[in-house]
């Protein structure tokens, strides 16, 4: 019996037949339809009730269906939510889909099951307008609060020029500035308890310390820290409404302005997603040097954060010294794709061009040199009796908690859990090479360094498995729906150069579906919900950025503790902005 038909059974004999409906996917994910007045029993259940239980709440979305030709027999629905789940006994996901119908749909709050759908609640709510009844703070996340209109909705203008010219009437500035002003109740906390007035304090949205532009808006009892709210959005691009105006091909280049620090490892949790839509394998020697160059960013990555974490907390060299070693990576990349920080060098099928002579000699000479480096590190930061006294013991959680709110990567090891997905569900031939996952005990911020120093080597090890064990072959695929195709196949003759023209102009035309392809990012687990309508263009582009589940843990983290704790604690997330805000 297959893992989706044990399911269902299981399903339906807990909630009667007909309550749990099968759905048919292309990424071989189990994906069940129920209705709304059984969902929030059904994801107790599931997290609670099961043998093997889903403990995770992966992502939360919604797709707007109401211009959507190609349904494959789904209930008839304007929006749909779509849960997924992750199980770690089972190693698998669980899709679960709710239908439903209307301008103003809305159905059960899951945050009682989950804490962590309190965010994932409210950005549906932002973008597509389903309210959750019995939400605890069910406001926008994303867009600011004076926001007309919920922008993933297919209505919404995908452009700026759509919108007509921008006006700042004196009547909108007066609105807008007494949007910022700062109310506790605003924020879901209380300024006076038991006779006491607190104090608030933002930290950002322009503090050196958040990395970038986020708001906390912090509630202390003198200088102890009772809660705080962190404001995210400011970086919101539209990323996912982006993919629905771009051809499959030509959004690749957007994907490296979301975790922007990670490179084509945003590429290949895209594309890992589009190639099981498409069915598309990639050849051997593409896998390779996906994984190599995946593993290059993922130095590059977690080189600024260890900089920067050490600044974070009062050293002042270590930034300097990591972003050197991060600069000779980066001539690597640019020897290789011809780009530094975004590359856009992955394609769909493979890489944009072969390796260029010389290539291993610049892998080997940087092989050798970062195990030095690495070593000088650890004496000037890890061993250093001041880092570790601002860290160790500070913003611990455990495993549980890690879990229920949806944390994976590095935070999650360091939790102490061993789960990598490169190990877990390999992608991209990882199966195929020899590496460990590195995990802690405390789960605290001392712990995430020494995961994340850990990890450095272990993708060092990776590389040099790839600079030795480089197959040969084609770099890309050669099936129809691999755009562009290889260069050989594009100047035979007037047909294959016109194929070509249209196929890197429209993109190709990827048949109705829907597929999740995850990975194993810089940050934590990385995925990609696409939705084919039968188009050149995505229906829906869903992004599950892992920085989005972590920031929420901030309040978690640090109720009890003190501002430079706070300050230790965001350096420690590993988290970038865009990443969250997408």
């Amino acid at each position: 019996m297959t893992a989706n038909a044990t399911i269902l059974q299981d399903l339906q004999e807990k909630f009667g037949q007909g309550s749990v409906l099968p759905e048919p996917g292309r990424d071989q994910i189990p994906a069940f339809w129920t209705s709304k007045e059984k969902v929030h029993e059904l994801m107790r259940y599931l997290k609670t009730g099961i043998a093997r239980p889903y403990k995770m709440l992966y992502d939360l979305t919604a797709i707007d269906e109401r211009v959507r030709t190609h349904r494959g027999g789904q209930p008839e629905s304007d929006f749909t939510v779509v849960y997924h789940l992750l199980s770690f006994d089972r190693n698998e996901y669980l899709r679960i889909k709710v239908a439903l119908k209307g301008d103003a749909p809305r159905l059960p709050s899951i945050t009682d099951v989950w804490p962590s759908a309190n965010w994932y609640e409210r950005e549906v709510w932002d973008m597509f307008g389903v309210k959750f009844d019995g939400h605890p703070f069910l406001t926008r996340i994303l867009m600011p609060t004076t926001w007309v209109g919920h922008p993933l909705r297919k209505e919404h203008p995908a452009r700026a020029t759509e919108l007509g010219p921008f006006q700042l009437p004196l009547e909108k500035v007066d609105k807008e500035q007494e949007a910022m002003r700062f109310r506790p109740e605003d924020w879901g906390m209380k300024a006076h308890e038991d006779g006491a007035d607190f104090i608030f304090l933002n930290v950002g949205p322009q503090h050196p310390g958040t990395h970038g532009v986020i708001r906390i808006a912090v509630q202390l009892d003198g200088e102890v820290i009772v809660d705080l709210v962190p404001e995210i959005g400011f970086h919101h691009r539209g990323a996912e409404k982006m993919g629905e105006r771009q051809s499959w091909h030509t959004y690749i280049p957007y994907t490296d302005r979301i975790d922007y620090l990670g490179g084509v490892m945003n590429e290949l949790a895209y594309l890992t997603a589009f190639e099981k839509l498409a069915g598309i394998t990639v050849p051997p020697r593409a896998q390779v040097i996906r994984v190599m160059m995946s593993e290059l960013f993922r130095i590059a990555s977690h080189l600024v954060w260890y900089g920067t974490f050490a600044q974070d907390v009062g050293q002042m060299s270590p930034v300097f010294y990591t972003f050197n070693d991060r600069e000779h990576i980066f001539d690597i990349v640019e020897a290789v794709c011809g780009a530094r920080m975004h590359p856009v060098w992955f394609r769909i099928g493979g890489v944009a061009q072969d390796l260029p002579k010389g290539w291993d000699g610049m892998f080997r000479k940087f092989l050798q040199r970062m195990p030095k480096h690495m070593a000088e590190y650890d004496r000037e930061v890890m061993k250093n009796r001041i880092f570790k006294a601002r860290t160790k013991g500070v913003g611990a959680i455990t495993v549980d908690e890690a879990i229920d709110w949806g944390v994976t990567g590095p935070m999650l090891r360091a939790a102490g859990l061993e789960w990598d997905f490169r190990k877990k569900q390999p992608y991209s031939g990882y199966e195929n090479f020899e590496f460990d996952i590195p995990t802690a005990t405390h789960g605290d911020c001392y712990d995430r360094a020494v995961i994340h120093v850990e990890e450095i080597r272990q993708s060092l090890r990776i590389i040099e498995q790839c600079v030795n064990n480089m197959p040969e072959g084609p770099y890309k695929s050669a099936h129809p729906l691999a755009i562009p195709p290889r260069k050989e196949q594009t100047m035979h003759d007037i047909e294959t150069l016109i194929t070509h023209f249209l196929g890197v102009s429209w993109g190709p035309v990827v048949p109705p579906g829907e597929a999740l392809g995850a990975i194993e990012a810089t940050k934590g687990n990385n995925g990609y919900y696409l939705v084919s309508d039968g188009s050149t263009v995505s229906y829906r582009t869903r992004i599950r950025a892992p920085s989005f589940a972590h920031m929420q843990t901030l309040p978690l983290q640090c109720r009890g503790l003190m501002i430079p704790d706070l300050l230790a604690i965001l350096g420690s997330i590993d988290f970038v902005l865009a990443d969250i805000d997408r």
